[in-house]
């Protein structure tokens, strides 16, 4: 089995590196890396990255409340 292949596209932002940083901690609690998730099956490999998506959205949306909540305070007072 091969590695699965992440894509680094041209001009990634900040929040791109901090989704992969998200998706990299979930798999880390599962006890695997993203450099040895190719070793496992297939469906396994998909199973962990659909749950290390959701994971990495959920903490990203967090990161963007609280960041649009300093600002509102902020720019209320």
């Amino acid at each position: 089995m091969g590695t699965p292949q992440v894509t680094h596209e041209p001009g990634e932002g900040p929040q791109s590196k901090l989704e992969r940083k998200y998706i990299q901690e979930y798999l880390h609690t599962k006890g695997v890396s993203l450099e040895s998730l190719g070793q496992l099956p297939k469906d396994e490999q998909q199973h962990l990255m659909v749950e290390a998506s959701r994971y990495a959205s959920l903490k990203l949306a967090e990161v963007e409340s609280r960041a649009k909540f300093r600002h509102d305070i902020h720019a209320s007072s």
